[in-house]
């Protein structure tokens, strides 16, 4: 079952549609200009996001690699290995922020 949007991003859809449209329409160009396939897409997405403490992204990358049937573990080591770059601290917190959603779904 696929995951809706947060209240706040629905509800900004519904304020400010025309501001929306034009990220989301960044996005899918992004999204499908190039060769990697959508789950790496979303790994890289998640690992910025940990980078960025973004605990927002970080839950909705997980909710669409989840959608997508990644593992996990292919989860928390795209955030693991993110450690050497934004530290111990930054990756633990991320994987909480992992867990939230991944516990959630089991």
């Amino acid at each position: 079952m696929k995951s809706k949007p947060p209240k706040h991003y629905r509800r900004l859809k519904k304020s400010q549609p025309e501001f929306i449209a034009a990220w989301e329409a960044i996005s899918k160009a992004v999204r499908d200009t190039g060769p990697l396939p959508p789950k790496t897409g979303h790994l890289i997405q998640l690992a910025a996001a940990a980078a960025v403490r973004s605990e927002g992204a970080v839950h909705s990358h997980v909710r669409r690699l989840l959608e997508m049937k990644a593992k996990p573990a292919e989860i928390r080591q795209a955030i693991m290995l993110t450690a050497a770059t934004i530290g111990f601290p930054a990756v633990m917190a991320a994987l909480s922020w992992a867990d939230d959603v991944i516990e959630k779904g089991s």
